[in-house]
């Protein structure tokens, strides 16, 4: 393929030993080749605000933003400029550095908690919550939405998912499904385990708000039942409202967890909760028996607790949040435009808040399609923008937007011609697949992806132990 050649030279000869050196040839399944066309770049060699560029030279608009974990920009210079200050007295000691008391009192400045503890990634900081859960009630059962697409690569939740190959049944059957803004499917859990649940873990949002008080409706039945509320923050946490969607809510859970954007890309992730529960994590209790809730190694490097302080200091200080809302709002609406000029707007969609939007994908027939998708991904990626999703970050100027709108006017103006005459005159090689699919040879027309499934609960009553989504 001439284009492939001549465009992606280097990012072709990185994935083909890519693949010979690490399973998939990426560290985040999300990230991985067969999740993007395949005129698509392989690899990012820097970045810069909202821009990237690839291994070979060619610059792109960036929206997803490192899987939502960059909410200021790509090497945003307070972030870097406290993360070289940390750097120059080391990172990592015998003992804990003082920094770590200055991160816990900044954090906990912001989200409604007594307690915080900060690791790596997000799986630590929502197993941790299960295992706390588990460990305070006594109760074996954990309940996720499954509305939500991830929550962690532990077990406790790759069991309810279709790439559960070596995970234990014993292990898979201690995690349950509920649907968001279901409140009877959540009564229907409590009815059918007694006594049993120890968590209801979910995210607050995944774009619609909770209706008809539903949040605060499943706390009031976890505390009948005994059981903890967990919500999930890795992604509404720095988007929906500085100090969590949990504020923008009015709601205090009993647990919550936060990542992603909390270091501004840097690797820091915080498990935070009422000191009831997070006290047996402690020392200084005598009347439960100790939990090994999270002990890492590089879970409180200084750099990275430097990054987190930065990045929330900005949150506190700066209109970040009304610019989120404000330029994801111009770019949908100029995107909804667009798909309406080019008639396709019963089959290409923008759906999320304005602060977190995607994108949904549908053939012909109005069944979402992976085909579809990557053909839109790969017509963008020719005009300058790489877009597997439509997060915006503070440094997504009004050019920025209006060159991506432009961008994705053109894709769809393609898109328009192949609903047509179909993809495989216009879609270069294979599809892109979804993450969470059993086998590697198939079912990526009879799944979605996460941008996909993102459409208000799409999904018929009786799939809930199934996800058909890929991880954020």
């Amino acid at each position: 393929m001439p284009e492939q050649s001549h465009r992606f030279r280097k990012s072709v000869r990185l994935q083909e030993r890519g693949r010979e050196l690490i399973p998939g040839g990426s560290h985040t399944y999300a990230k991985g080749e067969d999740q993007y066309p395949v005129l698509a770049p392989g690899f990012i060699e820097r970045g810069l605000g909202c821009l990237v560029w690839d291994v070979d030279g060619n610059e792109y608009i960036e929206y997803g933003m490192g899987n939502r974990s960059v909410g200021l920009g790509h090497a945003y210079p307070t972030v870097l400029r406290a993360v070289e200050k940390a750097l120059h007295s080391g990172s990592n000691f015998t003992r804990p550095a003082r920094i770590e008391v200055d991160c816990a009192e900044t954090f906990l400045e912001l989200i409604s908690a007594q307690m915080v503890k900060f690791c790596k990634d997000g799986s630590d900081a929502t197993s941790g919550a299960v295992r706390l859960a588990r460990a305070y009630t006594g109760r074996d059962l954990i309940a996720c939405c499954a509305d939500h697409p991830f929550f962690s690569t532990d077990d406790w939740f790759i069991g309810t998912t279709p790439m559960n190959s070596g995970i234990p049944k014993a292990v898979q059957n201690l995690t349950v499904t509920f649907r968001y803004n279901d409140i009877a499917s959540v009564k229907d859990l409590f009815d059918k385990h007694p006594g049993k649940l120890a968590a209801l873990i979910l995210e607050p949002s995944r774009g619609d708000d909770p209706v008809d008080g539903f949040l605060h409706e499943v706390q009031r039945l976890c505390r009948e039942e005994g059981a903890l509320l967990i919500l999930d923050e890795m992604i509404t946490g720095f988007r929906w409202h500085a100090a969590g969607a949990q504020k923008l809510y009015g709601i205090e859970p009993d647990l919550s967890t936060f990542g992603k954007a909390l270091g501004n890309g840097f690797s820091v992730s915080a498990l935070a909760g009422k000191r009831e529960y997070m006290r047996l994590g402690g020392l200084e209790h005598t009347d439960r028996p100790r939990v090994f809730l999270l002990s890492t190694t590089h879970g409180a490097e200084t750099h990275a607790l430097a990054a987190a302080i930065a990045t929330m200091r900005t949150y506190q200080n700066e209109p970040v949040i009304e610019h989120l809302y404000y330029q994801g709002t111009k770019l949908r609406d100029g995107i909804r435009e667009a798909a309406r000029r080019h008639g396709v707007d019963e089959h290409f969609k923008v759906v999320g808040r304005p602060c977190c939007l995607a994108y949904a994908t549908f053939d012909p027939n109005g069944k979402p399609s992976q085909a579809y998708r990557s053909l839109f991904l790969q017509e963008t990626i020719r005009r300058g923008v790489l877009l597997p999703s439509l997060v915006v970050s503070y440094t997504h100027d009004d050019m920025a937007v209006m060159r991506t709108i432009e961008a994705v006017d053109g894709a769809l103006e393609v898109y328009a011609q192949a609903l047509e005459s179909g993809t495989s005159r216009f879609l270069v090689g294979r599809p892109s697949q979804v993450v969470f699919r059993r086998f590697n040879n198939g079912g990526a027309e009879a799944m979605t992806t996460v941008e996909n499934s993102q459409t208000a609960n799409n999904k018929p009553k009786g799939q809930s132990e199934t996800r058909l989504v890929a991880t954020s």
